[in-house]
């Protein structure tokens, strides 16, 4: 079964890695990024180390057969290394390429083990690595991260697009979110993980018309983007991705993908064969039809599904899904103060004045319980006609003028149409009713500045409540009338386009510009902005978050949706929020018991949903609609059928089957989840620093000698900013261009405001990072303090973005310090087109050639990687047991090294194709050692692949129609054939990379 597999052509053969220096236009380059396009060989991302290309950024396309217009690049062999001497102080810039190198070189292809996990700025929480550690069980990262509202879904994303970065396997990403969180996403993914996107909303796409070429595809030009859903799906968009490979590709809110004819999910087609990994995300992602979510699994996974339209079990697909919710086992024990309790919801009775009673007591009479029956007073006809009469019910229990929007647009419809005549007349005498009604007369209203005021919300206070209604008139309405009734100046600029969209008074709803949407969820989460109020509609009912400057939410009206109800409470009930969150509800009461939805259902709903937040975790159980308007429906028809709520939504779910119920995807009893015990998940990749930042001022002081005068590098004050350095990316002609390049996927107004591309502020304390974070979010702050400065600091306006980054091993300043130690060293050699590996003296007593190794697959990643360390004896090449970074530290290999004479190097160069014959057969041996666990998860896959085949082949032969029979086995045929290239270029092929690291020496006297 597992020829496929194994069975390669020789000129396929991968013969490229990160890492290894080839020459290429005569010129020798550092390679740091390979990967395979479908038609012109091997992409290679390179750096220049020789004088005439030296820290130039260049891509090359190689194919040993290929055309002329290919690039012809030459891998530079171990064998011809030729070794040098170091004359840095403490063989400074030996070290330092040593170092360099471990950090370049991804983890192998089957390590599951999490290898950044703890390292960001953020809570190492250890439920939210499970998404990650799920996804690299398969054989390739694509999951469905499917935990309740609240959990922190961003942060688990962020954490595995860390780990596929630290396994060469993020160069190119692409996340896809719903535009009003645009830049609440990209914010997190970078001041959390420091994984910079470039945004496209609507500004950035007039940027990226600017400045490229036409015609230019700007997904080739951008190696990290963010991007909106409605930006993406159009036409246009769509197939210059469907030209483009990612390595990782997110969907956020991927509910919205689920509909075959919608354009999102035309979108998710497009993206998911472009993708090693495919990310899917959502607290609801199940709308309660079987097929659609088995289409919705199809893009993560070809073969999970054989019949689309059967449900699907959780032993089935648990390997491609996590679910959890605040009442799982390991995140209950996880939590801590950074989720505070609910506090029990609130209810606010607003007595119906006179008027409404009016309008109540026609609502009742003529549409909802009508003495001669529904059917003929009046006749009601049309899409939508038989739950009319609930609409508009619903519309009045959220405003008089909800309710007016609804009438007038149901009178523009059918006013002019003879056999609507009853229907019209109804409605004009409603309206009627509904026009007599003032502001003053409408309850609710009263009642909510009765509240708002009791909360503390006015001119001279810092508390803030959003308010959540159904319908945009109500929203409008709303913001026309709570200012002056709450003593707010409330001014829209002078030919400002989109009203509420600054001031102490905010609206936010889908009608919106992206720009203005992002700009309120922006200002809402910064302490020092105006904004107190924000009205919204169900909008932001998903992805936004609302915690960090409130705790208080008003649900003004409530939608017949338990789905939604969950939704629009976790803005402010969600991991991060340390103040009990308060929800309160408005409640229509009348003096007629008859008149009582919102007593009877909007109330019941709510208990139903809080109940159920604090018992199964999650609400949407309970019904098992699994979609919101399925959901409100039922309730609809229940409540005109006369039924009781209860009888429709139970306090328990009636089912258990629900593969969303609990757990999904993971082992509820697994002991180690749920006590707050560190499992044996992660991996720390060797390492010869003893820490970054010793990395990091090694390679400035190896870099510009003097940085403090090349670069004006400063460390701050101690006393205030531990471990905290800056320094100028623009003095006296000193550009650091490669780094401002790589520091442009940042936003503009960033950029400017804080001036990164001039200068950088960076620090190695969390605690410090943490701390300017959150400063950051009030909108106004201190500079740091430097030596020398003033005791006093300057004031400066703040943006949400820090002003400094915390310093991890993926900051684009270590990776392009990184970067630029390797090729230094590559470029220190006055003999072209030679590798070079430099000679230390250290605390051995023989020479010890120290040397990677690593086999590849056909994608150019590593499968099997070995750094070796080869003892020169009397016999030939020893390889030593210990691991590779323990032999350096045995030998005494770091910065309190002395300079010292390596003596003559031409014995010791006569050897290096010996270590190099030494190593290459050590990975012969190690990959014979790993091979079967190498095959295992590759012929398990085939084994799978060829039992969905198989069971699919055998459903559809049963098709009668000899067309779509013809297009189902055409659609098996095409996955078949996908996947076998999948797992062909998965496989370990070729003979292994061998380079020569260095070499160690005894120690001579100078």
């Amino acid at each position: 079964m597992n020829e496929s597999i194994v069975n390669v052509a020789p000129n396929n053969l991968p013969q490229f890695a990160s890492g290894m220096t080839v020459l290429a236009r005569d010129e020798e380059w550092l390679v740091t990024e390979v990967s395979q396009t479908r038609d012109d060989g091997t992409r290679l991302v390179v750096i220049g180390t020789s004088p005439l290309v030296r820290d130039q950024t260049a891509i090359f396309f190689h194919h040993p057969d290929g055309p002329g217009r290919l690039d012809r690049v030459e891998p530079l062999l171990a064998e011809n290394t030729r070794l040098i001497r170091d004359t840095s102080p403490g063989f400074r810039q030996s070290r330092l390429f040593i170092e360099a190198l471990l950090r370049k070189t991804p983890l192998p292809q089957g390590e599951q083990r999490l290898a950044t996990a703890g390292t960001h700025l953020a809570h190492d929480l250890l439920y939210q690595r499970e998404p990650a550690k799920r996804a690299f069980m398969n054989l390739r990262p694509r999951l469905l991260i499917a935990d309740a509202v609240g959990l922190g879904k961003t942060l688990e994303i962020g954490l595995l697009l860390s780990e596929l970065i630290r396994r060469g396997r993020g160069d190119r990403i692409l996340v896809v979110t719903p535009r009003h969180i645009l830049e609440q996403f990209q914010h997190e993914l970078w001041t959390r993980f420091a994984i910079g996107l470039v945004r496209l909303d609507s500004a950035g796409v007039a940027r990226m018309q600017r400045k490229l070429p036409a015609g230019r595809n700007p997904f080739d030009y951008y190696q990290r983007v963010i991007a909106s859903i409605d930006t993406l799906k159009s036409a246009r968009y769509r197939e210059q991705l469907r030209r483009v490979q990612w390595d990782a590709v997110v969907m956020d809110e991927s509910h919205k993908l689920i509909s075959k004819t919608a354009l999102n999910n035309q979108l998710a087609r497009v993206l998911a064969p472009t993708t090693h990994a495919f990310i899917l995300a959502s607290a609801t992602p199940h709308n309660g039809d079987d097929e659609s979510f088995n289409e919705l699994i199809s893009l993560i996974e070809p073969t999970a599904i054989v019949d689309p339209k059967k449900r699907s079990t959780r032993e089935e697909l648990k390997d491609l899904y996590v679910r959890r919710h605040k009442m799982s086992p390991d995140v209950a024990a996880q939590l801590g103060t950074e989720w505070a309790e609910r506090a029990k919801p609130q209810f606010v009775d607003c007595l119906a004045t006179p008027p409404e009673e009016a309008v109540l007591d026609e609502l009742y009479s003529t549409w909802i319980a009508p003495p001669q029956g529904r059917a003929e007073n009046p006749p009601l006809t049309g899409k939508g006609s038989r739950l009319f009469p609930v609409t508009l019910l619903k519309a009045f229990l959220s405003s008089h003028e909800a309710l007016i929007e609804t009438v007038s647009n149901r009178l523009k419809r059918h006013e002019s149409e003879p056999k609507h005549a009853n229907e019209v007349a109804a409605l004009q005498r409603l309206a009627e009713l509904v026009g007599r009604m003032n502001d003053d007369d409408s309850a609710k209203l009263t009642a909510l500045v009765r509240v708002l005021r009791q909360v503390g919300i006015g001119p001279k206070s810092a508390t803030r409540v959003v308010v959540f209604s159904e319908r945009r008139a109500t929203i409008d309405w709303l913001y026309r009338q709570l200012p002056a009734r709450l003593g707010f100046i409330q001014k829209d600029p002078a030919g400002q386009a989109e009203k509420g969209v600054t001031g102490p008074v905010r609206i936010l709803h889908g009608s919106q510009s992206d720009e203005a949407q992002q700009r309120i969820v922006k200002d809402f989460a910064l302490e020092g902005s105006d904004v107190r109020i924000l009205l919204t509609s169900d909008i932001a009912a998903e992805g936004v978050n609302l915690h960090r400057q409130c705790h208080e939410l008003i649900h003004y009206d409530i939608p017949w949706s338990l789905i939604t109800i969950e939704q629009r409470n976790g803005r402010i009930d969600r991991y991060g929020q340390r103040i009990p969150p308060q929800i309160r509800v408005l409640l229509h009461q009348s003096a007629n018991p008859a008149h009582a939805a919102d007593q009877s259902v909007s109330k019941k709903l709510t208990e139903k949903e809080d109940n159920a937040h604090r018992t199964l975790g999650e609400a949407a159980a309970l019904m098992g609609l699994r979609d919101e308007e399925a959901e409100s429906t039922s309730v609809e028809e229940a409540f005109l059928a006369g039924r009781d709520i209860d009888d429709v939504v139970p306090d328990q779910p009636t089912g258990d089957d629900d593969i969303f119920m609990a757990g999904g995807g993971f082992d509820d009893d697994d002991e180690a989840s749920h006590a707050n015990v560190q499992p044996d998940d992660t991996v720390r990749p060797p390492r010869l620093f003893g820490s970054t930042r010793e990395f990091v001022e090694d390679a400035f002081a190896e870099a510009y000698q003097n940085p403090a005068e090349a670069i004006g590098l400063t460390w701050l004050d101690p006393a205030d900013y531990p471990d905290t350095f800056e320094f100028e990316l623009n003095r006296d002609g000193q550009r650091l261009a490669d780094l401002q390049r790589r520091l442009n996927v940042l936003p503009q107004s960033y950029l400017d405001e804080r001036r990164i591309l001039e200068r950088m502020t960076l620090t190695f304390s969390p605690d410090v990072a943490n701390t300017r974070l959150e400063l950051a979010r009030k909108h106004s702050g201190e500079r740091p303090k430097r030596r020398g400065a003033a005791t006093k600091d300057q004031k400066f306006a703040e943006s949400g973005w820090p002003d400094m980054s915390y310093l991890t091993d993926q900051h684009p300043v270590t990776e392009w310090l990184v970067d630029k130690v390797l090729a230094r060293r590559s470029a220190d050699t006055t003999q072209a087109r030679r590798l070079t590996a430099p000679v230390i003296a250290a605390d051995v007593t023989t020479p010890v050639f120290l040397v990677n190794g690593r086999y590849s697959n056909k994608q150019g990643k590593p499968t099997v990687l070995a750094w070796l360390a080869l003892h020169r004896e009397p016999h030939g090449m020893r390889v030593d047991e210990r691991e590779f970074v323990q032999v350096l530290h045995d030998a005494k290999v770091n910065r309190e090294m002395r300079m010292r004479d390596v003596g003559d190097l031409t014995e010791l160069q006569a050897l290096v194709p010996q270590a190099v014959e030494t190593a290459r057969t050590e990975m012969r041996r190690r990959l014979d050692d790993e091979e079967d666990k190498l095959m295992a998860p590759l012929i398990a896959y085939e084994r799978q692949l060829y039992e969905w085949e198989q069971k699919t082949g055998a459903r559809y032969e049963q098709l009668t129609l000899t067309a779509v029979r013809s297009r189902a086995e055409q659609r098996v045929r095409h996955t078949v054939t996908k996947v076998k290239e999948l797992l062909d270029e998965l496989s370990t092929a070729g003979e292994p990379m061998i380079r020569v690291v260095g070499l160690l020496v005894p120690e001579r006297s100078v």
